[in-house]
């Protein structure tokens, strides 16, 4: 999506360039991440009967204990249900972006093998829950989702704020619970090692490129800190009314939101022009309108 419009410095039109609405970049991200996820679970988890969590692990867990079928092909069939819950309940949109991952990822683990001589299992988890985290965060970054899980996870988190983390917290309890009736402590133990990891790389890697710094300058040059920024910088700022418990004076305090390649640049900008300035920084993990990103409706 593009269009034109106003510089917010006021000297006349911008272009602007927004493609993560577009169909070609979501596909692109459907495809790569669903290619990891299908690379973890095939070349490390199911040779090591790890069970992975989440509907690929009861997938998984099915075809350990009868041999029929192949997870894959299980996923699949696991997915159906959900995913006409997704066509009424969610939208169409998220439906089609879904059923492709859900596909891709089917197709990716059917057709391909790459070997990857790992011998021990805890290392295998290891291995697999850093490939299918960042797998899996790729695609959640995407209008779409993995399927499975997902696909109840976004309807909880859209309609009640629950969220996704709880709905496999609660179903990956019910599923180890039942691992350990066919398979060793070992076993499931390196199970959940796999899907720790895969939880905190599934997140680092949603937070990539989205993590912000909202930085609070108070100085007597608010004025000419913000000259620099709006001129120098080229982002935006925003005055707001303080008033000093000690001094008893009003005074502007200056709020701006950056990313991390600029922060460094702010912060000279500001102590160069008042060495005595307070200068405060807090972590934010997304920032919604304006120039920043828009907001994500499935």
């Amino acid at each position: 999506m593009s269009g034109t419009s106003r510089s917010f410095l006021g000297k006349g039109p911008s272009f602007r360039v927004d493609f993560t609405f577009s169909i070609w970049w979501n596909l692109l991200l459907i495809s790569t991440g669903s290619l990891f996820l299908a690379i973890a679970f095939k070349s490390l988890a199911v040779p090591h009967e790890l069970v992975t969590g989440g509907l690929f692990g009861l997938a998984s867990l099915v075809y350990y204990v009868t041999d029929v079928f192949s997870p894959g092909w299980l996923y699949l069939l696991l997915n159906v249900p959900l995913f006409v819950f997704a066509w009424v309940k969610v939208s169409r949109r998220f439906f089609y972006y879904s059923a492709f991952a859900m596909v891709a990822t089917t197709v990716f683990y059917e057709v391909l093998t790459i070997p990857m001589p790992v011998k021990n299992q805890l290392y295998a988890s290891v291995a697999g829950g850093a490939l299918a985290g960042f797998g899996a965060g790729i695609v959640l970054r995407s209008l779409g989702s993995n399927g499975g899980l997902d696909v109840i996870g976004v309807y909880l988190f859209q309609r009640y704020n629950i969220g996704i983390g709880k709905v496999y917290l609660v179903f990956n309890g019910v599923l180890y619970a039942a691992s350990l009736a066919y398979f060793s402590l070992d076993l499931v133990i390196a199970s959940l090692i796999m899907v720790f990891i895969t939880a905190v790389v599934m997140e680092n890697t949603l937070s990539l490129f989205n993590q912000r710094k909202v930085v609070f300058i108070i100085s007597n040059a608010a004025d000419e800190i913000s000259h620099d920024v709006l001129h120098s910088l080229k982002q935006s700022a925003t005055f707001l009314k303080g008033f000093g418990a000690f001094s008893r004076q009003e005074k502007n305090v200056l709020m701006t939101v950056v990313n991390n390649l600029q922060l460094k640049k702010l912060e000279e900008i500001t102590f160069g022009h008042d060495e005595k300035a307070l200068f405060i920084v807090e972590n934010t993990f997304s920032v919604l309108g304006a120039s920043f990103s828009r907001r994500k409706i499935y």
